[in-house]
C-alpha cells in the first residue's frame, strides 16, 4: 500500500479509538483497541515485538518493546 494511503488509514484509526475512548485510559486499553481498529481495516501489523540493542556488534535483549509495528515498516 502507498505510504501516504497508508499513513491516512492509520491516522484514521487512531482519531476513531480516540473518540470511541476520550482521554483518560490505561495505554494498554487504547493499544488493543487501535490494534482492533487496525484489523477492521485490513492493516498489518505485528503486537510487542522485541527491540534489542546493539552494543559493539551483540544484539542485547534490554527489555525494550515495539508495540505496535505496521506492515513491518521500521
Amino acid at each position: 500500500m502507498e505510504k501516504d494511503k497508508l499513513t491516512e488509514k492509520i491516522i484514521g484509526c487512531a482519531i476513531e479509538v480516540h473518540r470511541t475512548l476520550g482521554p483518560g485510559l490505561m495505554e494498554s486499553t487504547y493499544e488493543k483497541c487501535l490494534a482492533h481498529e487496525f484489523s477492521l481495516n485490513n492493516i498489518a501489523f505485528q503486537k510487542q515485538l522485541s527491540m534489542p540493542v546493539n552494543y559493539k556488534g551483540i544484539n542485547l535483549d534490554c527489555g525494550y518493546r515495539i508495540d505496535l509495528l505496521i506492515e513491518n515498516l521500521a
